[in-house]
């Protein structure tokens, strides 16, 4: 993992490290800057696995990381590239003053150049190394010149397929923002009163205008609640309550075929009901989604009465046994802001993401003889 200039990551939470202090001391979880919260913190992934390599060099830990970062990198399997993206276009896109650019174009820019100069970029082209850049829109400066690397991304929405793809490319979940439900508190079949859920903002751009077309189909169905809704208030804590309280849980495509609400279902045990023809899921590698998920086209989705009748068919047996699915996988998306930076490792998240992509990432840097997964 490079040693970037705290401008790049946790410079902008405002964190400000002694003299020649590039990171803070993960050790003492104290004295880490708390990401920035609201809808900021779906895209949070920068940032714990930021976190995760760093403490993987730290004592103390119940067992090995699976990915560790090392010092030199000639004994790196890959370079991780600790540019917290999307936090840089959520909070730094405008610009002030007398700025002439925001001062996330000018981090992207500084990035490409710093990047280009390095003999570990030039080596491969920079196709050994791993840039996050879930939100959307961030990185949309820099992704053509540095699209040779792998991208961390939420979805393809926004991408050419010859910057980001399948097969080169890592998917990764949102943060979910709503309470994990214990197992022991998760609600049965006949206690989710409510058939299907979904709230959120409906008139989208782009795929997502099925939104209005399906609010349209169901804002009056009896057991439906289909309604606007945003993190304002008690929003979020509203939204959890409903969605474990129901059946099924609406994942719509949106301005981009993804979003945090398929994770925020997954934590509620509301079994997902995925209607975006375009969307790529994390883990697929070592998840059956159909074991847990209904997914259905969206030509389908929006004939009259087709959904409904689909979902009010699902037999109390076969919604049970999705549901003891959920329970047994939600484990795979733990990322929570309560997570000190001491136990980061133990949820390992740099180490889950190397799963599908090790081999591929072996190959491209001719290393065969590699157990665990090293960054440098």
């Amino acid at each position: 993992m490079y040693d970037l200039p705290p401008e790049f990551h946790f410079g902008l939470m405002g964190w400000k490290g002694k003299a020649n202090e590039t990171w803070p001391d993960v050790s003492k979880p104290s004295q880490i800057p708390p990401y920035a919260g609201g809808l900021n913190l779906q895209h949070s992934m920068e940032y714990w696995l930021t976190l995760d390599l760093l403490s993987s060099n730290t004592a103390n830990f119940g067992r090995p990381c699976s990915a560790i970062r090392v010092k030199n990198s000639s004994q790196a399997d890959v370079i991780f590239v600790p540019f917290f993206s999307s936090l840089s276009y959520n909070r730094h896109s405008k610009v002030h003053g007398k700025e002439k650019i925001s001062v996330n174009k000018m981090l992207q820019k500084k990035l490409v150049q710093f990047l280009e100069d390095q003999d570990e970029w030039k080596r491969l082209g920079g196709h050994d190394h791993i840039i996050v850049a879930h939100h959307p829109n961030s990185m949309v400066d820099a992704r053509n010149k540095l699209g040779s690397a792998m991208f961390v991304l939420a979805d393809f929405g926004r991408y050419p397929m010859e910057i980001a793809n399948i097969e080169k490319d890592i998917i990764a979940p949102y943060m979910h923002v709503v309470r994990t439900i214990p197992s022991g508190e998760s609600l049965p079949f006949e206690k989710r009163p409510t058939l299907v859920y979904f709230q959120g903002a409906i008139y989208r751009k782009d795929g997502g205008v099925i939104r209005q077309e399906l609010y349209y189909l169901l804002k009056d169905e009896k057991d439906v609640h289909f309604a606007f809704g945003s993190i304002r208030g008690d929003g979020v804590k509203t939204a959890g309550q409903g969605m474990a309280s129901s059946k099924f849980c609406l994942n719509i495509a949106g301005d981009t075929p993804s979003s945090n609400r398929l994770f925020d279902a997954i934590a509620s045990h509301c079994v997902p009901v995925i209607i975006s023809d375009e969307i790529e899921l994390p883990y697929e590698d070592v998840l059956d989604y159909s074991e847990f998920c209904i997914t259905i086209n969206s030509s389908d989705a929006v004939k009259k009465g087709f959904l409904l009748y689909l979902l009010r068919g699902i037999k109390q047996d076969q919604w049970t046994k999705m549901w003891e699915r959920l329970k047994e996988i939600v484990h795979y998306f733990p990322i929570s802001i309560s997570i000190p930076a001491r136990r980061c490792c133990r949820h390992d998240l740099a180490g889950r993401f190397h799963i599908r992509h090790l081999l591929y990432d072996l190959k491209l840097t001719g290393r065969t003889d590699t157990v665990d997964l090293r960054l440098w």
